[in-house]
């Protein structure tokens, strides 16, 4: 495992950013056992960057769009081995055109559904009244 260089300008605790992103710090650390965050440690204490930062942000956008970690990974990796802005923008747009198509068929499935409890309702609705309305008729023995 390399080194992580102490970093310069704006740090950042594991609690400063679990409070920002509204995450646990056992996410944070997570995402760093996963080698998607590379913290500078002083002595047991992790030291965040504002690259660190980004990338939290951009881990969380990424999850929230249904990405996994490994593709949240391959982007990490075609930015930091500078192969070209390019390629890592064909990649996203990829990965968000077969999110979106996923997403387009959950909401059809879920309108069906829906549609499906809706049919279901005014079934149940109607026999309830058709009920109702048997047992509000007068009695044979009481006439």
């Amino acid at each position: 495992m390399s080194t992580v260089e102490r970093p310069t300008g704006t740090i950042y605790t594991i609690s400063d950013l679990a409070r920002e992103f509204d995450v646990t710090t056992r996410a944070i650390r997570f995402y760093e056992d996963q080698g998607l965050l590379c913290p500078y440690r002083d002595g047991r204490r992790r030291v965040y960057s504002k690259r660190d930062r980004t990338r939290l942000k951009l881990i969380l956008r990424g999850k929230r769009l249904g990405m996994s970690l490994g593709e949240t990974r391959e982007l990490f990796d075609m930015f930091d081995t500078a192969r070209g802005e390019e390629r890592q923008l064909e990649l996203f747009l990829r990965i968000l055109s077969e999110r979106r198509a996923i997403l387009v068929q959950q909401q059809r499935d879920i309108e069906a559904v829906l549609r499906e409890i809706d049919t279901a309702t005014a079934d149940c609705e109607r026999l309830l009244n058709e009920r109702s309305d048997l047992t509000s008729l007068p009695d044979h023995d009481t006439v």
